[in-house]
């Protein structure tokens, strides 16, 4: 079968909305062509779509090092790299009662990471707000969540967290004047 073949079966399996079989098609294209940019970059945006991160990178880095004079595999992995560092740091904090001050400061670093790698990634600066927050940072919280909701002003979502920061920075002053 030609990689041409594969690659309509794929994107036929991504309008059904079946993303595992589209996978496997971008792989049998890759196999018959190892050496096409687009497809390791097409197969990446669906990795990075199904939330598979390392294979999204893996075959990012392969457009990338393909044809490294397109400019958009290189935005693309930078959006996935952060992707990652943003998962990486959820999975530190998020639903766990026993997170150390040290995990916290580790997650912000991987979460400034990721905002300088995508500086249009709304995720990393909510998460870097919300752990800015756990470590009583508030000010850097509402700062941080002020600069996401100024590239996407029309996200209300934004404004129900900063009026959650808002809260947690008024308890905080509250306990720490009655201390």
């Amino acid at each position: 079968m030609k990689p041409e073949s594969y690659i309509q079966k794929a994107y036929r399996c991504i309008l059904q909305n079946d993303f595992e079989e589209a996978l496997r098609w971008f792989e049998q294209a890759i196999i018959a062509n190892p050496g096409d940019a687009e497809v390791h970059y097409r197969c990446s945006i669906t990795y990075g779509r199904s939330n598979k991160l390392e294979m999204a990178i893996t075959h990012a880095e392969e457009a990338v090092r393909l044809q490294p004079d397109k400019p958009e595999y290189a935005l693309h992995l930078q959006h996935i790299k952060a992707a990652e560092l943003v998962q990486r740091a959820r999975k530190m904090v998020e639903n766990r009662k026993d997170v150390t001050k040290s995990e916290l400061y580790q997650a912000v670093s991987h979460l400034k990471s990721a905002v300088a790698m995508d500086p249009l990634y709304a995720q990393a600066y909510v998460w870097l707000a919300l752990v800015y927050s756990e470590l009583d940072e508030h000010a850097r919280a509402i700062s941080t969540l002020k600069e996401v909701i100024s590239l996407y002003p029309q996200e209300s979502g934004l404004q129900h967290i900063m009026e959650e920061l808002k809260q947690r920075l008024k308890s905080y002053m509250q306990d720490t004047a009655s201390d």
